[in-house]
């Protein structure tokens, strides 16, 4: 298929309910780099990302000029997108590609790559750039406005004594949610709270099962005895005890990811779980501390497609405007909503297709105590 004849047809297909200003390009492969590509247009969607990254590359006129990094790359790259004067088309892009190779030698073969891997790269490599940034522009008397202080997070001691507040970035802001490890010993009824932050959840998954059971057996509580018990600091001993995750802050925006690929003892190997994983349009979050719950909406999906964790392709469901959009490499095409269900998974194994919804992305519409 021509490029531009499957871009018409995506402009005729939406007529004129194409929304004003709003570009759908696809993105080229460059050998196995759908990994890549299917969160890089999960992310372009992920609105109030794209506006900060946007607006850090607006704000940083020099980037061309600048020393090229992760982040300077993704923001010309977004930039590139957003200032087509076409609609829709394809856009290579290969000077992030080869930036995210010579980051990280993961990254560097031909081999089937893992989307959450890369997902997890990324974001934790632009909070180092930022957090770079910010403390370099905390030393000129000009300070950096894309990024803000903790009002109450822990302190981090520096060599010289100093003590650092640690810098919460724009990425911090969308994605970083914190999870409570609360552990009760059996014994003394004392409750030892650990605080944990998180850019995804990572949930296990259960044949014919959805993401809001998943989600409660995350944080369902687990019975520490025999070779797991607790050392109580109060009963000064191992002890028996309780222990559940429950989140104390959800974020922003909520990633997450179904454990599709299990390790089998028996075979030595990996393996992919087929399960049919029911994910919401919807979903309100009922496992947090203080049991408001927030309320998500869903709006891309990325998906492995393939039988097996070793080899296969990964593409992504959108949802920009009111409409759904499905990205495969440099293909674009809509789709509709009531297709979604056949990306749940296969209720028997080996039958059915093998598109499967791996990484989900959800933003928050707020909260409902």
């Amino acid at each position: 298929m021509v490029m531009g004849a499957a871009g018409s047809k995506l402009e005729k297909a939406l007529g004129d309910q194409f929304p004003e200003g709003e570009r759908y390009f696809g993105l080229e492969n460059f050998g196995n780099t759908c990994y890549c590509n299917s969160v890089l247009q999960a992310l372009y969607f992920c609105v109030p990302f794209r506006e900060q990254l946007l607006d850090y590359y607006s704000s940083n006129k020099n980037i061309a000029d600048s020393e090229e990094n992760i982040l300077t790359s993704l923001a010309d790259l977004f930039m590139q997108i957003s200032s087509q004067k076409k609609k829709t088309g394809v856009i290579a892009p290969k000077r992030f590609v080869q930036r995210v190779k010579k980051q990280n030698e993961y990254f560097r073969s031909y081999m089937h790559q893992d989307a959450h891997e890369f997902l997890n790269f990324l974001l934790n490599e632009l909070v180092d750039i930022l957090e770079k940034e910010s403390n370099s522009a905390k030393t000129s008397p000009e300070t950096s406005s894309s990024t803000e202080k903790i009002g109450n997070g822990p302190c981090n001691p520096l060599a010289n004594g100093l003590r650092k507040e640690p810098v919460v970035t724009w990425v911090h802001r969308i994605f970083q949610g914190i999870l409570t490890n609360e552990t009760r010993c059996l014994r003394c009824e004392t409750v030892t709270a650990r605080d944990e932050t998180f850019f995804d959840l990572s949930v296990d998954i259960e044949q014919n099962s959805s993401i809001t059971s998943c989600l409660k057996n995350f944080s369902s509580t687990e019975t520490l005895n025999a070779e797991d018990k607790f050392f109580c600091d109060k009963c000064c001993s191992l002890q028996e005890a309780q222990k559940r995750m429950k989140i104390k802050k959800p974020p922003h925006i909520l990633v997450i990811h179904l454990k599709r690929f299990k390790y089998i003892e028996q075979l030595g190997r990996y393996k992919k779980l087929w399960y049919r994983v029911v994910f919401p349009m919807e979903l309100k979050l009922t496992n947090t501390i203080d049991d408001a719950d927030s309320e998500y909406s869903l709006f891309a999906v990325v998906v492995h497609v393939g039988s097996g964790p070793n080899h296969g392709h990964y593409i992504s469901l959108v949802k920009s405007h009111h409409h759904w959009l499905y990205f495969d490499d440099e293909n674009v095409e809509m789709m509709d909503e009531s297709t979604l269900p056949t990306f749940y998974g296969s209720a028997q194994e080996y039958s059915g297709n093998t598109d499967h919804g791996y990484i989900l992305f959800y933003e928050c519409l707020g909260s409902r105590s």
